[in-house]
């Protein structure tokens, strides 16, 4: 799905162990400040940097300037099986800024989609040189700020959680000996086979490039775990979605596990997930140019995770959206769906209906739903930050009609207002080269406590509802003409009139 760009001259260190680091580059990991906070205590700074996958970086022999692999093939001398060629390659650090788009500055990361040769990027959180950054979220709220302007049909820019080993897999692979340092470790609900080495070994064995992509194949493996899409979005259209997985931690794959083609509903993860896209929900006049939430120019997002006893180890009950632009807080627009209740969280029950009226196979109630997700997110999972264009359904499912087979008219079928064809990836790398998403102002901790309201108050998204169940956080719907969410504030709250109702 993602590209890998090929850099020219590197000199080399040798190492005893596989899946070896070189260091003509030195790999230095650019500043984006994040903030830990608390309700009592306010935001504190946190010294963060970004990382660059892996699977962008130059792989070369570790005796001299000899490509492990060049285009969308491996080199079969020096890569002839899976430890061996682990024992033979090295990763080398990376030029962020000349080689692959991506400049910071304090908490502001912005990635470009195409700098030179090099097509969409994909960087990671960390606490410091050799550990990503973990996120333990039940109960908490995860916020930050994020311009779209500059992102248009068919791209991606993604920030997401994945439960990611937090030293990149180093201590539970001794072949691994890059680690987080070099972005190693990834895994998503997906399974992706395209990563270039799982479990500190290539994943060499059945390989075969991509028809499509020159920088891209697949091999026998894939690399599984749950996955948490905090932000999957465009300035047309938007999802966030959990997708949980019946294995703990990222886990290697084959064959039916990875759930590829004809596997999807066999495989360990739920690769469809349970989405909240406000114009797949019914609501399309919410995010967008010029909307409700006006993706032509900056706002907050702000995602919480709710437990059912509103602590940080009891079961993952809801998870809630809510908007901040110029000053406003804006709740989570409101499920418009037959058949569907009036919601705008995701809970196992809207999952449940939402399967069923929109005809899609229920794997994320079989996958342990909500609560595996919760399990994950007690456990540990690492931030990441992407743009990327798709190459195996053009991105439709984000912002176009899909599935291609059903009509548009058919309840979920229409996800954004974006053309069949304006993700074609030779289309959009042609057309949108120079596009870009900016993340900043990354924040985390108590609910309530990342964000507030400067201007004149409280928007609702459309209808007026709220989530049904559970407590409501500062800022939340708690009361007003036809609710029927959650009365209850969160501990230090009260509900107070903001207008009256007629």
């Amino acid at each position: 799905m993602f590209r890998t760009a090929a850099l020219l001259s590197f000199s080399l260190l040798a190492m005893v162990y596989g899946q070896q680091a070189g260091t003509q580059t030195p790999e230095t990991h650019p500043q984006l400040t994040s903030q830990k906070c608390t309700t009592s205590g306010g935001c504190e700074t946190q010294s963060t940097t970004v990382v660059l996958d892996s699977n962008w970086r130059w792989v070369h022999t570790t005796t001299g300037y000899t490509n492990c692999y060049t285009g969308n093939t491996w080199d079969a001398t020096i890569c002839p099986d899976p430890v061996t060629c682990a024992e033979n390659c090295a990763l080398d650090g990376a030029d962020y800024g000349t080689t692959y788009g991506i400049t910071s500055s304090g908490d502001s990361l912005t990635l470009a989609f195409v700098t030179g040769s090099n097509v969409g990027s994909r960087v990671y959180l960390m606490s410091d040189e050799s550990t990503y950054q973990m996120f333990n979220l039940k109960n908490q709220e995860f916020a930050f700020d994020v311009d779209m302007s500059n992102l248009p049909c068919g791209l991606n820019g993604a920030l997401y959680l994945v439960q990611m080993d937090s030293d990149g897999g180093m201590a539970k692979y001794s072949t691994n000996a890059a680690g987080a340092k070099f972005g190693t470790g990834y895994c998503d609900s997906q399974c992706p086979q395209d990563i270039k080495f799982i479990n500190g070994e290539a994943n060499v064995l059945g390989w075969a490039g991509s028809s499509s992509d020159p920088n891209a194949g697949t091999g026998q493996y894939g690399t599984c775990c749950t996955e948490m899409d905090i932000w999957e979005a465009n300035n047309d259209a938007a999802a966030f979605t959990p997708h949980p997985c019946s294995v703990d931690g990222q886990t290697r794959c084959s064959g039916t596990d990875c759930g590829a083609g004809d596997d999807r509903y066999d495989g360990v993860c739920d690769a469809d997930g349970c989405d909240f896209n406000s114009f797949r929900m019914g609501n399309t006049t919410f995010l967008g140019k010029g909307m409700t939430v006006d993706t032509s120019s900056k706002f907050t997002v702000v995602t919480q995770f709710i437990t059912a006893d509103n602590t940080s180890t009891g079961a993952l009950s809801e998870i809630r959206r809510i908007y901040v632009q110029n000053g406003n807080v804006i709740q989570n627009s409101v499920s418009n769906i037959p058949n569907i209740d009036p919601v705008n969280s995701i809970t196992d029950d809207f999952c449940t209906q939402q399967k069923t009226e929109f005809g899609d196979q229920d794997y994320f109630a079989t996958k342990g739903g909500i609560a595996a997700v919760g399990d994950a997110l007690e456990a540990g999972m690492v931030l990441a930050l992407s743009i990327w264009d798709d190459h195996a359904a053009s991105m439709m499912w984000l912002d176009s009609d899909y599935p291609t087979d059903k009509a548009a008219t058919s309840p979920g079928v229409a996800r954004g207002t974006c053309s069949a064809t304006s993700g074609v990836p030779a289309t959009v790398e042609s057309a949108s080269a120079s596009a870009s998403v900016t993340f900043s102002n990354i924040k985390f901790g108590d609910l309530g406590s990342t964000f507030s309201a400067t201007g004149s108050g409280t928007t609702t998204g459309g209808g007026g509802a709220a989530p049904v169940g559970g407590t409501v956080a500062e800022w939340g719907q708690c009361g007003g003409t036809g609710y029927t969410g959650a009365t209850t504030c969160a501990t230090g709250f009260t509900c107070h009139v903001i207008n009256a109702c007629e």
